[in-house]
């Protein structure tokens, strides 16, 4: 089925983001749009169908659509983020996931961001972080279950989100920065395998695989060469401004299959 990417627009407040583990840099706005541009342009070279939403002045870290919403093959949680000042991203982007989902929210005291979760079949692992909470992990386990998914916590460290750390990449493998994250805990499915990112690239681990296609930031090469020798299909994109956001290349996009296979 094809692929559907809810992407949204740079923000001109974009200079005012959250920012946890990188030194605040000037974001050159207009190159900030431009390569978001060319990140919507890759999405669409790999077949997915595009819903394009508008940027919101005063919201500067709303481009990151994955953080507010999770979305699997029946519902979609929308998420309390850990981040108060990110809170008023939800309302615009519920109404447009509820057009393929129905809805289910976190609720306070819990909190959740979608980069802290890594989906592995019907198991989701999600990273106990400054943004992630206990009671919120708890509250997705309790939504899920009904529908035969299985939650687990992960301690991880020194990073914003556990997609900072490690992403799936598909064939049963994980692509892991293991100073981050302790991989010990995700022994499901069995005989999971991982990829190291190359020492000299502790942030590489954010990539986007579709299909056989990972998309990963230009400035990680090495890690790029160690994932072609691994057989995958390499596709580098320039995102370094929006990096100053402390941007990675899962966090601007929900990608799914468009039509929910029932509750």
């Amino acid at each position: 089925m094809p692929l559907t990417a809810i992407t949204r627009a740079v923000s001109p407040s974009m200079n005012d983001c959250q920012l946890a583990f990188v030194e605040r840099q000037a974001i050159d706005i207009g190159k900030a749009i431009a390569q978001h541009d060319e990140y919507e342009a890759c999405l669409r070279s790999l077949g997915i169908s595009l819903v394009s939403l508008p940027a919101v002045a005063d919201l500067p870290d709303a481009v990151f659509v994955e953080d507010p919403a999770i979305v699997l093959d029946e519902i979609a949680i929308m998420t309390r983020m850990g981040a108060e000042s990110r809170r008023g991203e939800s309302a615009s982007l519920a109404e447009a996931v509820a057009r393929f989902r129905p809805l289910r929210w976190i609720a306070e005291p819990g909190t959740l961001e979608g980069g802290d979760v890594v989906r592995i079949g019907s198991t989701l692992f999600v990273g106990r972080s400054a943004r992630s909470n206990d009671a919120g992990i708890a509250q997705l386990a309790g939504e899920l279950a009904p529908l035969g998914y299985a939650v687990k916590s992960i301690a991880m460290k020194s990073c914003l989100h556990l997609k900072s750390a490690c992403t799936y990449l598909g064939r049963d493998t994980v692509l892991a920065n293991r100073e981050w994250v302790e991989l010990g805990g995700m022994d499901r499915p069995p005989g999971l395998s991982h990829i190291d990112v190359a020492a000299e690239e502790p942030a590489a681990a954010d990539v986007l695989a579709i299909g056989d296609t990972v998309i990963i930031p230009a400035s990680f090469p090495r890690t790029a060469s160690i994932l072609e020798r691994a057989g995958w299909r390499v596709l580098p994109i320039d995102v370094s401004e929006l990096q100053k956001a402390e941007a990675g290349v899962t966090c601007m996009s929900l990608v799914f299959d468009a039509a929910p296979q029932g509750v």
